[in-house]
């Protein structure tokens, strides 16, 4: 089976692209589940179809689905958070707060990816397009496997070597047996598919950029964060492309030069992913069959379910006291390598080629000592700057070469 999740900035047409996407895989022969995770559903819009929150049929090889989130919830947790609720009531807690208090931070996410998986499982998909929510919920929602496991070993952690000690007093508060055994079978579920989404056999995401700065930005925001997490990218869409031609407006030449400049760019900066690229179309893209031609544009003669890049974007080593920030650069090899830190910005400059990446919090407040190439790729080092005995030393500059 095969799992690509389409992600971005909102209104950038992951929708468009994710069904795109799905229609091709059909189109070749495969049985093709394209899902919508996103609260405000546009999946049926674009397909021109009526979705429910199972798998709906539209053609050969090919179902859609809008997973409705609440529903889920109450399928696969209603009962397990009555008898939480009424536990939290037991202790004299208010109604309203015990109905908040018996919601696991994050179990919305984990119902979804739960429900996506099973669905996959269950009806012998051989593909699966997610056309997730916007970049920030998204990256919540692939986060939450972790933190779900978390939570889960501090929950089995806490019965076991307390109970014991003061079983008396603890046991009106502590979660009764049929929680634990519910969240521990939860538990192992999500072990099991947290296992699978960070497969690069099986899951690839594909950020979905215009060439705008701002989305430009979330996107590589986007890449570190998955990139942290292990969740493999295998290629990057450019969408809305405005396509070179001999304009007469000067809007419109103006509006080209600026888009193409920021195109190059795309291509650039996530090197050494492959960048498909969609033109601005002068219409809505709706319906199977127009949906169908979108995606020749984009995938010409390739298969989209392929897997196009192995091998992480970059990559945070620790190496006792300092951190390494590695980059695979293959087709660069200069060796003047300038780097200027802004907050938790990096960008590199080598020659002609620009790189701006989002630094995660923990190399924020470090400083970038030196840069190398080693193997075809780009080793950053970072350290916590040592502390200052004079404060009235000046300050360091920002930018250093390597």
């Amino acid at each position: 089976m095969r799992i690509i999740l389409y992600l971005g900035k909102g209104g950038v047409g992951k929708t468009t692209v994710s069904a795109a996407t799905a229609v091709r895989a059909a189109t070749l022969g495969k049985r093709t589940l394209v899902v919508s995770t996103d609260l405000a559903h546009s999946l049926a819009d674009c397909l021109q179809e009526n979705l429910t929150s199972e798998p709906t049929e539209l053609t050969t090889n090919l179902w859609a689905q809008e997973v409705n989130v609440l529903d889920e919830m109450r399928r696969g947790w209603g009962k397990l958070k009555d008898t939480m609720t009424k536990n939290l009531r037991k202790q004299g807690i208010d109604a309203v707060m015990a109905e908040e208090l018996a919601l696991i931070p994050g179990m919305d996410e984990i119902v979804s990816l739960i429900n996506i998986y099973r669905n996959a499982r269950d009806g012998d998909f051989e593909v699966v397009i997610i056309d997730a929510a916007p970049t920030g919920e998204t990256v919540r929602l692939l986060s939450m496997p972790d933190t779900f496991q978390w939570y889960a070993g501090r929950i089995m952690n806490m019965k076991r070597s307390t109970l014991n000690l003061a079983r008396p007093f603890l046991k009106s508060v502590l979660p009764t047996t049929e929680i634990l055994d519910a969240v521990q079978s939860l538990s192992e579920r999500v072990k099991t598919l947290r296992a699978v989404l960070s497969d690069p056999d099986t899951s690839s995401y594909r950020p979905v950029v215009n060439p705008e700065r701002m989305v430009i930005k979330e996107a590589l925001r986007a890449e570190t964060y998955l990139a942290l997490f292990g969740y493999p990218i295998d290629g990057v869409v450019c969408n809305r492309v405005i396509q070179r031609a001999d304009y007469h407006d000067v809007f419109m030449q103006e509006l080209y030069r600026n888009q193409e400049k920021l195109r190059q760019q795309v291509h650039q900066t996530f090197a050494p992913l492959p960048v498909w690229e969609a033109p601005y179309q002068s219409h809505e893209v709706l319906g199977i069959v127009e949906l169908g031609k979108l995606a020749e544009t984009i995938f010409g003669d390739q298969d989209p379910t392929e897997v196009f890049h192995r091998g992480p974007v970059q990559e945070i080593i620790h190496q006792g006291d300092t951190y390494i920030l590695r980059l695979p650069l293959p087709h660069v090899e200069m060796d003047k390598v300038l780097m200027t830190k802004k907050g938790d910005e990096m960008i590199i400059e080598i020659g002609n080629f620009k790189r701006d990446i989002t630094l995660p919090s923990v190399l924020a407040h470090q400083e970038a000592t030196v840069a190398k190439f080693v193997d075809k790729a780009l080793e950053i080092h970072f350290s916590v700057p040592p502390e200052k005995s004079n404060k009235s030393a000046p300050p360091e500059k920002n930018s250093r070469s390597a």
